[in-house]
């Protein structure tokens, strides 16, 4: 589906991710993991076009779409949930909603993915006209990944989506996500919360300072005594 080969990316005139090579196959959740400066949102952003590539290659169905506006990369079917939630506070779940398929002309379409949201999400269901500003960080995540997935992702670019939130809400999140993949949604998830996705993804990249450093099956990855201890903090057992 998607392919990266030996992307290089600046910010000013400093280089922050560094020859980056990674794929993803229909129907995978694929993980990025690293600390804070890995080049994990950086490139998220880069795949949605809003960030240039200074070199390389990212190809979508073999075609290149390296330096193509993102509103196309949009209608491509790549969707980005990001970091932050970034919702519109002060209109109303349903308008922000309603939003995330500006780019969709099919009416039936449009109603069919609604109904499909408010189904996953059946909180944002009972609060329609309440204003987005007064949910819950938790809620607005939710509302964020509603929000994306009303453009019909083929691909959806998930970043931080548990940043800020609570055990509980992050488990529910979480499965979401779980659920979002037995529809056939594929994903490329960014987390901090290295167990976690490892635990949900079928494979993972491990980056540090904008270079991958380490790739493979997560399961494996988990169960690597050396990767529990440099990346889980050695407490956790598969």
């Amino acid at each position: 589906m998607l392919k990266i080969e030996n992307l290089c990316v600046k910010y000013d005139s400093i280089r922050v991710v560094h020859n980056v090579s990674l794929d993803i196959n229909d129907g995978e959740i694929v993980a990025m993991i690293g600390a804070n400066g890995a080049g994990k949102s950086t490139i998220l952003k880069t795949i949605s076009g809003l960030l240039k590539a200074e070199s390389g290659k990212i190809t979508m169905d073999s075609e290149d779409i390296t330096r193509v506006d993102s509103h196309v990369i949009v209608q491509r079917g790549i969707i980005q949930v990001p970091e932050g939630r970034q919702i519109f506070t002060k209109m109303t779940i349903e308008e922000n909603l309603k939003l995330g398929a500006f780019l969709q002309k099919d009416k039936e379409k449009v109603e069919r993915n609604f109904e499909r949201v408010l189904t996953l999400f059946p909180i944002l269901k009972e609060r329609l006209k309440q204003t987005a500003g007064t949910l819950s960080g938790g809620e607005q995540q939710m509302l964020a990944i509603g929000r994306a997935l009303m453009g019909a992702p083929r691909l959806l670019l998930l970043d931080e989506p548990s940043m800020g939130l609570s055990p509980l809400m992050t488990q529910n999140v979480f499965d979401v996500l779980r659920q979002l993949k037995k529809d056939g949604i594929t994903m490329l998830l960014v987390e901090q919360n290295a167990y976690d996705a490892l635990e949900i993804s079928d494979r993972t990249y491990i980056l540090e300072t904008g270079v991958v450093k380490i790739t493979g099956w997560s399961r494996e990855l988990i169960e690597d005594p050396g990767i529990k201890k440099a990346y889980l903090g050695g407490e956790y057992d598969a």
